[in-house]
């Protein structure tokens, strides 16, 4: 088969580009060793699947990123392998859920935070050294991670750790970051200590469920510097991402930054050789970078500090400059990521994500998945508890008091006290801190003062609630006049994109009308 057709490779993805082959796609290994659906590479052998004639024929869902295959990396990950978590500025498209808060130190899912999710795939794909850099508001963040994952990332001849490393100044670098290049660059000095092949580059602010094995798997086999992680991407949001174009052998040819107007345009390509069938390729005629990079450590190196040593970001400088550098100098290659994935940077993403997680029959993401799950700090809540309520379509998270109320397609976070008579419908309630005791809440009753969660007889409709936010009774937020914009951060809530969002510890009187 292999010497009738030609062989497009698309990082893990190979695909057949004679007419003949267009519905049976295969894919070759020269050097690779197959025991059933697990493949595995020898990178101290670098493996060349484009030039072999010899070839064997599988699947090529044996190297694209599904569960139906495992790798085994030589050297394995967990020592090979540095994961650096880009913890993002400071969040102004998701205030008010950053005001007190890095952003991926903000709430998902009922009982998670953003981190948990870069961290997780982490450790679901075998790499358990893992620096997160911040710079704004880091202190939650510093708590969580700490109490999610210090006591179990260690072992005997595993030394496995998650460590927040926060921007500071030096005699060398007077400045906080600049970008995302910027801030690897001002730790490389700890980084390099680290005797790993390859620094897998991640953002702290994407929700999707990713094997990065299979992504270090196809950069040691196609022998790349820098392999980007890329997914086909409509023209409506194309103009939000780094867009790239690619050779017949997934080698990134042209890259550009969030292009707009022509330049837009000059970046439109046949996705089709993505595996994309023609209708869903004319829908989807971008190839988008997610912000997910493998880079060789050396290769890192010398491009922050010596091709680049002014560049501050890597998807509008780094990446584009590599690129331009030509096969001489570097190689850049595409690796197709193919399942769901949110950037989560507005308040907008970050709603619609959460509220995906109750689509029926099958969300868009999902926690229940028991081969890569999702893991949190343990808290050691009790069961929620539902008296007389009425909820459909929604996800409960730990430790709720839920009384004689209607829920309706929402997420309701841990510690949630809702009381009688409330309604709330697509909406997203993050919970609270902490119980508030019974004398705790005499003491406020005694006050005029309003307890933390829903108020009794309040109605929320389409809204998200911070944490330990204080709604008093006969509150209605529901927008009825369709405002798409308000800025009312002395009254307790901001309006995004027609979605009332509540701040954290914010106070709402008995009887407000939003």
């Amino acid at each position: 088969m292999a010497s009738s057709s030609s062989l497009i490779r698309i990082s893990g993805l190979p695909f057949s580009s004679s007419p003949e082959n267009k519905i049976s796609r295969t894919v070759q290994f020269s050097k690779s060793e197959l025991f059933g659906s697990t493949v595995c590479a020898n990178s101290r052998k670098p493996i060349s699947v484009r030039r072999s004639p010899a070839a064997f024929v599988v699947s090529p869902k044996a190297v694209s990123d599904s569960s139906s295959s495992t790798t085994c990396l030589d050297p394995d990950a967990s020592t090979s392998v540095l994961g650096i978590i880009l913890g993002g500025g400071a969040g102004t498209r998701l205030y008010p859920l950053t005001k007190k808060r890095a952003k991926p130190a903000v709430p998902l899912g009922a009982n998670y935070r953003l981190i948990d999710i870069p961290v997780s795939n982490c450790l679901n794909s075998n790499i358990s050294k893992i620096y997160v850099l911040t710079q704004f508001n880091s202190a939650s963040l510093n708590r969580h991670l700490s109490r999610a994952y210090t006591s179990n990332m260690g072992g005997y001849k595993n030394e496995g750790f998650v460590e927040v490393l926060a921007a500071q100044q030096s005699p060398e670098n007077p400045n906080w970051f600049q970008g995302t290049a910027d801030a690897v660059r001002q730790y490389l000095w700890l980084f390099e200590e680290h005797d790993v092949l390859e620094y897998l580059i991640l953002a702290g602010d994407h929700l999707y469920r990713m094997d990065y094995e299979k992504f270090i798997q196809a950069h040691r086999e196609t022998e790349a510097d820098i392999t980007v992680a890329a997914l086909p991407m409509d023209e409506e949001r194309a103009t939000a991402f780094g867009l790239m174009k690619i050779d017949d052998e997934g080698r990134i040819t042209e890259f550009a930054e969030k292009p707009k107007g022509e330049e837009l345009k000059a970046m439109k390509v046949d996705t089709t050789i993505l595996g994309l069938n023609e209708a869903r390729a004319k829908e989807m005629p971008y190839i988008a970078s997610m912000g997910i990079y493998v880079f060789s450590k050396d290769v890192m190196l010398n491009l922050l500090q010596g091709k680049f040593p002014a560049a501050n970001d890597f998807g509008s400088e780094v990446i584009p400059g590599a690129t331009s550098l030509g096969m001489r100098f570097s190689q850049v290659q595409a690796y197709l990521y193919d399942g769901y994935w949110e950037d989560i940077g507005t308040i907008e993403a970050f709603y619609n994500a959460n509220l995906g997680i109750t689509k029926k029959p099958l969300p868009d993401f999902s926690f229940y998945d028991r081969s890569s799950p999702i893991y949190t700090q343990p808290r050691y809540l009790p069961p929620s508890k539902m008296l007389n309520a009425d909820v459909t379509d929604s996800v409960i998270g730990e430790g709720c008091v839920i009384k004689s109320c209607k829920i309706h397609h929402s997420v309701v976070g841990l510690r949630s006290c809702i009381s009688e008579g409330a309604i709330i419908e697509d909406t997203l309630l993050m919970g609270a801190d902490y119980y508030e005791t019974d004398a705790d809440k005499r003491l406020l009753a005694a006050k005029g003062g309003v307890p933390i969660g829903i108020g009794k007889n309040s109605h929320i409709k389409r809204a998200i609630i911070d944490k330990n936010a204080r709604i008093g009774d006969d509150v209605k937020i529901i927008n009825s006049e369709n405002v798409q914009e308000a800025a009312r951060e002395t009254e307790g809530y901001f309006i995004k994109s027609g979605i009332v969002t509540v701040i954290k510890d914010a106070l709402i009187p008995s009887g407000t009308i939003i």
